[in-house]
């Protein structure tokens, strides 16, 4: 019978003998064939497991979120066995399925139980600002905000002097619109590792990262990661971490700085991070 996927992982901790059964990208290559699936699927829903730590075949139940916003709980093989077989050309979610086979009525039924017309709600027009770069791609933005946090600029100084990769870049081309752009601001790229630091505090108010604004991380996470990119939250100021790889943080220091290393090691791997150490 299908467990939680908290339980699961509990359950294959304590067999194996290691916090840490199934590495991240363990199962990458069998995942790979699944593009919709890997897109349906978002490590925040899911105990902060990655997709590629979880074995195909596994008797586990695991949230979906479509990119209609519906989400569901389904086993990877319930998912790779959907209707229809070709996974890498749509993605099955259980209330767009209903909303496509629900029968129409007809025609002069539908005329004469019309509603009255309603004014249609005027559509966000999407900057068109945003340069025409493959999405995942990083540049510099015209519209990306300026730093305001004085901690924020010195851990991204602390972070160029650290790794020897492209600094300057301010944004990623996104495959969907985030607000009003096809693109996000995180506060820190590394291009060559293809991550993005966040610097989370709950401000002078007490307001900043939580409830709704929560949301709006949780919602720019996924599109880095449905783009290719993986994300690391500072989170300051006892914010809870949002995905697997965040760091709670105090106060910025040299140790800090040392896990955040460490967080882009189980990310990346050591091999490739430690090649731009400095």
């Amino acid at each position: 019978m299908p467990e939680r996927v908290e339980l699961w992982w509990a359950r294959r901790q304590f067999s194996k003998g290691a916090d840490v059964p199934y590495p991240v990208g363990t199962y990458r290559s069998q995942w790979a064939a699944y593009p919709a699936l890997v897109r349906q699927y978002h490590p925040d829903l899911n105990a902060g497991i990655a997709l590629t730590q979880v074995p195909p075949a596994a008797d586990v139940l695991l949230l979906w979120q479509c990119e209609s916003g519906h989400t569901f709980a389904a086993t990877p093989s319930e998912q790779r066995a959907r209707p229809g077989r070709e996974r890498r050309r749509s993605a099955w979610c259980p209330e767009c399925s209903a909303l496509a086979l629900r029968p129409r009525m007809p025609v002069a039924a539908r005329v004469e139980n019309a509603a009255p017309p309603r004014r249609a709600k005027p559509t966000r027009a999407v900057c068109a600002k945003t340069p025409s770069l493959p999405p995942g791609e990083p540049f510099v933005s015209a519209c990306a905000p300026k730093p305001a946090s004085a901690v924020e600029a010195r851990i991204r100084a602390d972070v160029f002097a650290r790794l020897a990769v492209t600094p300057g870049l301010t944004a990623i081309r996104t495959s969907r619109p985030f607000f009003d752009h096809l693109e996000v601001w995180p506060d820190i790229l590394l291009p060559e590792l293809r991550v993005a630091i966040e610097y989370d505090s709950v401000g002078r108010h007490g307001l900043e990262h939580v409830g709704r604004r929560e949301e709006a991380d949780r919602r720019k996470d996924r599109a880095v990661r449905v783009v290719g990119w993986e994300v690391v939250r500072l989170r300051a100021g006892k914010l809870e971490p949002l995905g697997p790889h965040d760091v709670p943080l105090t106060s910025w220091s040299r140790r800090t700085e040392m896990r955040l290393i460490d967080a882009l090691r189980d990310i990346r791997g050591p091999l490739l991070v430690d090649a731009y150490l400095t």
